[in-house]
């Protein structure tokens, strides 16, 4: 029997998105889904908005509504604690899948070794008139450290799926993060699989009106930061040496720089990308970030669009 995949869309206030969101994986090839909706206490239940949309085709279909708001993370850990599926996938309310997304997926975890525990699928960007403004598709397979490590991006919730199995040998998405959650997750799931990807375009999001900068510079240097390197360093370093430790905190100083930069705040872009280029100088995209950064908002402005059009992420 084809494996059941667990589908868990966390929303919070965008009734109009998770509608089109919950509409994509009504309209999945692949049909034995079962879909929570998790709303994380909106200002108006989310609920009736979705009656209009027919999951009939799916396995089944809950929505569950927190009594307080308690985040991202833990609103996916309540559809993931409720879910029975094989395969656990998730979708950002603001984010739509095409048609083959779970297909592919399976299809993928049922050709890759048993030990592949991760599969991540690209992403295509949207304006708001459906025009495409960015593409990034992965191409990794193999040690799921090393991918990590090397830079690629296995990208957001919305990009990824995993196993059962390998969910409850790394534990759930922690609730206590207030960004770079997807990427702390990763990272334990690495301890306990391999990863692999798909490169096709799977994942469409649309920018917009609706959205804002997410990337708070100051949570992710006085919180995040630190927390990934005391929750990962010394383990790094026991499975890849020091160079494999400088690899590390090179990756977190360079992606604290870019969040530096992506928030216009160039004196400390300056200051984190040259640190990454202490700790690892063989990085040759952080003197990419370090030229825009130096060169100030203009250069930071087409940095973004070059950026944007050739890989979909900033």
């Amino acid at each position: 029997m084809d494996p059941l995949v667990s589908v868990v869309i966390p929303t919070y206030g965008r009734p109009e998105f998770v509608v089109r969101a919950v509409e994509s994986v009504a309209a999945q090839t692949y049909k034995r889904i079962e879909l929570f909706v998790v709303d994380d206490h909106s200002p108006e239940a989310v609920a009736p908005a979705l009656e209009q949309v027919d999951t009939s085709a799916l396995v089944r279909t809950v929505c569950r509504r927190h009594e307080v708001n308690r985040g991202a993370n833990a609103a996916r850990n309540t559809g993931i604690r409720e879910s029975r599926g094989d395969i656990v996938a998730f979708l950002d309310d603001d984010d739509r899948w095409e048609p083959t997304a779970v297909e592919r997926y399976v299809e993928t975890f049922r050709e890759s070794p048993s030990d592949v525990g991760l599969v991540s699928v690209g992403v295509r960007i949207e304006d708001s008139s459906g025009a495409q403004i960015g593409l990034n598709l992965p191409r990794f397979s193999g040690d799921a450290l090393d991918v990590l490590l090397g830079g690629s991006l296995v990208g957001s919730f919305s990009r990824f799926a995993v196993t059962r199995e390998v969910v409850e040998a790394a534990g759930l998405p922690d609730e206590g993060l207030p960004s770079w959650q997807d990427w702390e997750w990763q990272f334990r799931l690495a301890r306990h699989c391999r990863f692999a990807s798909v490169p096709e375009p799977l994942v469409v999001r649309t920018e917009g009106d609706h959205e804002q900068i997410t990337d708070d510079f100051e949570e992710r240097r006085d919180v995040s930061y630190p927390r990934l390197l005391e929750a990962h360093r010394e383990y790094v370093a026991a499975e890849r040496g020091r160079r494999g430790e400088r690899q590390f905190v090179a990756l977190l100083t360079r992606t604290l720089g870019t969040s530096a930069l992506h928030a216009g705040r160039y004196r400390d872009a300056v200051r984190y990308l040259f640190k990454s280029l202490r700790a690892d100088p063989t990085q040759t995209r952080t003197y990419l970030f370090l030229a825009v950064a130096l060169g100030g908002p203009l250069t930071n402005r087409y940095g973004r669009r070059v950026k944007r059009r050739f890989s979909g992420t900033f």
